[in-house]
Order: C-alpha cells, then structure tokens, then sequence
C-alpha cells in the first residue's frame, strides 16, 4: 500500500490475551484533508472493538492521544531511515519519542520501513533498513524496553520469486542478501516477519483465473489444494501466509521454525476505477467480514494451524489524498464524516465476531 518509508507502531490491548479482539488490529491512515481529529476516531475504534492499532506517523501528541487505550501507531519520511541507522541516531529517537510513551501507550511492535525491498526507492534506502532495525533494537535494549516492544519491518509479496503452489515458494534471489540477515534478526530477537497481503490484487490482475469466492474468503468454497503438501487452503489468504512460511523455510529451515508471520495489511477497495474490477462495497463487506470471521475462529495456517491469525484491517477511513488508481483512496470502513461506507458490524463480543453484509450486489 503506502509506497513512502515508515516507522510503525502496533499497540497491545491493556490486556494482552489472545481473544479474537486482541489479534485483530486496523490501519489508521490519515492522507486526507477532510478527515476528522483524532478524538472522534478514536470514538469510532472504541465502538469497533478491536484491540490494536496501526498508525502512521511517531507525532508524540498522537501517541499520547492513545494512552491507556487499546491502540496506536507512528511514521517517519524516508530520510528518517539513515537517521536511525546509527547507534546514537537511534537511541535519540527511541528516547524522545518512544520512551515518553509508555507505559500508558501500550507499544508492541516497531516496523521500521514499509515495503523498503520492493519500492520505488529501494536501492537508496534498502542498505539502511537492517542496520535501523539493528540500531532501535540496540536503543530499546539499552533502556530495558526490548521484552515489550520489538523491531521490525513489513514486505509485500513481491520479494517472492514464486506463489504457487505454497510449498514452492522462495524469495527473490537478488533480495536473499538483505532477507537473509533480517531473518536472522527476526529469529534472534524474536520479532514477527511482516507481509502485507491482498487477495483483491491477485484477483483484480486475473479474474478468469481466480475464483472470487476464494479470494474474498467466503467459508462455502472448496478450497484449492497444493500438490505438492497435500494440504488444501479453504482461502487465498492463508495460502499466502504460507507461501511466506515456505519461503522462509526455503532460505532457512531452522529460522524458520522460530518466525512468526503477522499480516499488518489486508483489505478489499469499496470503489475503484473502470477497470478495477471486483472493487465494490458489496465484496469489500464480504472480504472484511470474513477476516473477521477467520481471526475469531482462533485458528491458524493449514501449514501453522496452532498459530492464531494476527491481521490488521486497513483502513479506518477513505483517505482522499492518497496517490494511485480510485481504488487506493476506497479501502476504509469509514467515510470522512465517521459513517459506514458499506453495512458491516465490526465489532467482537464475548469472544465471537458478528457481521452483516450488503444483500444487493450492486451496492
């Protein structure tokens, strides 16, 4: 999704069990100029009953707005990157931003640089993003903040060099000098490897070959298999969660068994261009809804299936200033003025989720 360098923050529920509340988070984007202040979305994530956060940007008067709440987040420009790359760069940050934070800000996880690889600038700002990651986990480790908060940073599956089927997958070999070093860290320091992931593009670029049934999730498909493991993945989802897992095995199979992989972006356009196909309110309610649906199960991967999902929702509203085709400014659950785009009850209780979609297609 943003193309432009990050530095994020995913906040803890104030108790961090592992209800379906607690595994499912939301992006908080704010690239728009006709979005509400904070203090009415934060009204709006008290009533979606999720317990996490992703934001955008390190603004300390964020970051406090979200104190002793279930949530928040935080972003750097790209020049950002090569500042926190060094020890006392790092430690700089860490210390006047992230530490006046906590503990009422309940901070878990710092991605540092958002799809880096694979983005329009990667060869200038791909050197700096193992050692920034190196560097703030250094600073949290100084101050004693490394058990609650770890490092990190989110891809996209484009540092696949193959998908299918899952247990054929690997990275890109001119991206394993990078990769591998970063599994490493994930592994040492126990921190999740991050993919954000998008059925919708799989099926916006191949219609005819990909079932929208599977790729919005819905619980009656069949489900289509691998034969090479003999599992069945009953959603493209979860099949993509895997294909990461197999490809990190692939590089390293020891690593892997110690690396968790979270999806801190997912989602589905309500609206788009001509030539955007499948992006309708009617298929973004369903694809939500079903998200919902697959975290409150509890369940994990055919490959992880005691692993719960941990997923984020992007995003909390239209974001009208967005560059790129219609459909990047039609991913939010909510319109600027703080009502539904399409009909979705976003909300977890008593450990279950409850969702209602549109009935009319055309919607």
């Amino acid at each position: 999704m943003p193309l432009f360098l990050l530095l994020l923050v995913l906040l803890l529920p104030a108790t961090p069990v592992a209800t379906p509340s607690a595994l499912l988070g939301i992006n908080y984007g704010r690239v728009g100029n006709n979005l509400p202040p904070t203090t009415s979305a934060l009204q709006l994530l008290a009533g979606l009953g999720v317990g996490r956060v992703r934001l955008y940007d390190a603004d300390p008067a964020t970051l406090r707005s979200f104190a002793k709440r279930a949530s928040s987040s935080s972003s750097v420009s790209p020049t950002c990157l090569a500042t926190v790359s060094t020890p006392s760069g790092a430690s700089s940050w860490v210390r006047s931003v992230i530490q006046p934070a906590l503990p009422a800000t309940k901070i878990a996880v710092l991605a540092i640089g958002n799809e880096v690889l694979t983005g329009a600038n990667s060869s200038a700002l791909t050197p700096s993003l193992l050692p920034a990651m190196q560097c703030i986990h250094d600073a949290l480790v100084q101050l004693g903040l490394d058990k609650q908060v770890a490092v990190t940073t989110a891809h996209n599956l484009g540092v696949l060099a193959t998908s299918y089927p899952p247990s054929s997958a690997y990275f890109r070999k001119d991206l394993l000098p990078v990769l591998c070093p970063i599994l490493d860290f994930h592994a040492r320091t126990g921190s999740p490897f991050l993919v954000n992931a998008y059925p919708y593009f799989a099926y916006a670029e191949d219609p005819a070959g990909v079932e929208l049934e599977y790729a919005l999730l819905d619980p009656g498909h069949g489900g289509v298999p691998d034969p090479s493991s003999g599992l069945r993945y009953p959603n493209m989802l979860v099949a993509q969660m895997d294909t990461v897992y197999h490809a990190i095995a692939a590089t390293n199979r020891v690593v892997a068994s110690a690396v968790e992989v979270r999806v801190p972006e997912t989602g589905w356009p309500s609206a788009g261009d001509s030539n955007e196909t499948g992006a309708t309110p009617w298929n973004a309610a369903r694809y939500n809804g079903n998200v919902m649906r697959l975290v409150g199960e509890g369940k994990g991967t055919p490959l992880r299936p005691d692993g719960a999902l941990r997923v984020y929702m992007f995003a909390l509203f239209n974001e009208n200033m967005k560059p790129g085709p219609s459909s990047e400014r039609n991913y939010g659950l909510f319109k600027p003025d703080g009502t539904p785009v399409y009909e979705l009850a976003y909300r977890y209780s008593s450990g279950t989720c409850s969702y209602t979609i549109p009935h009319d297609k055309s919607d």
